[in-house]
């Protein structure tokens, strides 16, 4: 799907909680944002999540998900709410149905340290994380997704799959993305593949596809990490980290341990990416506990933003969202340099007030 700069289509799913608070807030940033640039971007809001599976029987009805499949993007919030559930006991998440149907086998999960943003490690060099965790979205554990089985009531059983084919295509995406982020941070690209190749057959196939396709790069430096490992090394040095492509259920974890890192699901955005279509979203959940308070910190929404307008400039939009993109991502950079302090890295800085704090950073680049 080639898209324009002069007309470009974004299917908005605020989903749940305060994933609703979240995306209006980030609209609120993008419009400006886009007016200044030059952009154009229209938003059409769809109904999916926990509530909507509530009232009317479905997660995400056909039409939809039609039109969402054919926008340029998809910029989501948050879905699924503890009370609401599916028969068999499993949360509601059309974000899945998403990935699935659309093939977006890639997920971005960029563990990135923010100027001013109180760190979990003291270690000084924490200010220098910047790493992206690869998560493989299509297969993994996740393929047993609503195909698990329990025998006799004495055991269940959910089966992983890993085939060449999404091995192949996750690696190239790899070893690709470590080559722009090289070019950009002038030094090296690393991809680190994260398996239990030690253990099991799955880990053991995925490493050797892997290493075939290290091959064709041979400029990038290839190495792998058993996933206990890495998840020692994630505190010990994430620093010395850049692309970590991984399996489903690994990837899941790991993101949200490098979020803890860099102050919190708040400052982790996140994409899934396939060959045609992308979704961009927060990795954090709907979070009922304060939602309608006004106290979400949007952050990550407006990063996953920034990560949607890089794409869409990537693939045909040109210079100007890759500028626009940029510049979304710095003005959330001078906001929190300059003293601003969100609910969850103890300050009182609201959902809204973030937002216009943003804007303002984002005024201020322009002048």
């Amino acid at each position: 799907m080639a898209v324009s700069r002069n007309a470009l289509h974004i299917a908005l799913m605020p989903g749940d909680g305060i994933g609703t608070e979240v995306t209006e807030v980030c609209v609120g940033v993008l419009e400006p944002l886009a007016r200044r640039h030059g952009l154009g971007l229209s938003f059409e809001t769809l109904r999916a999540g926990a509530f909507a599976y509530r009232d009317t029987g479905t997660a995400m009805d056909e039409a939809t998900f039609a039109r969402a499949e054919k926008a340029d993007a998809i910029l989501l919030g948050a879905m699924g709410w503890p009370g609401i559930r599916y028969p068999d006991g499993t949360e509601i998440a059309p974000q899945l149905d998403l990935r699935f149907r659309l093939g977006l086998y890639a997920g971005l999960r960029p563990i990135r340290a923010l100027p001013g943003v109180p760190l979990a490690l003291a270690d000084p060099r924490a200010a220098q994380i910047d790493l992206v965790i690869l998560r493989e979205s299509t297969e993994g554990l996740f393929a047993a997704r609503g195909r698990g089985e329990i025998i006799d009531d004495r055991e269940a059983r959910d089966t992983m799959v890993i085939t060449r084919a999404t091995t192949e295509r996750l690696s190239e995406f790899a070893f690709n993305l470590a080559r722009r982020r090289a070019a950009r941070r002038g030094r090296p690209g690393v991809v680190t593949l994260v398996d239990k190749a030690n253990v099991f057959t799955g880990f053991a196939f995925m490493r050797r596809v892997f290493d075939e396709v290290a091959q064709r790069h041979p400029d990038l430096v290839a190495s792998h990490h058993y996933i206990d490992a890495m998840a020692l090394d994630l505190i010990r040095r994430p620093w010395d980290f850049d692309v970590l492509p991984t399996e489903n259920m690994f990837g899941d974890i790991l993101s949200d341990l490098g979020a803890g890192l860099v102050g919190g699901m708040g400052f982790a955005p996140s994409a899934d990416i396939g060959d045609n279509h992308a979704v961009f979203q927060p990795s954090h959940g709907t979070a009922p506990d304060i939602a309608g308070k006004g106290l979400a910190n949007p952050t990550a929404m407006l990063l996953s933003a920034a990560l949607m307008l890089d794409w869409l400039g990537e693939r045909g939009g040109g210079q100007a969202w890759s500028d626009a993109a940029a510049e979304l991502e710095g003005a959330v950079d001078a906001a929190f340099a300059g003293g601003l302090r969100t609910p969850d890295i103890g300050g009182k800085a609201g959902t809204v007030e973030t937002g216009r704090a943003v804007i303002d950073k984002i005024g201020a680049s322009r002048t």
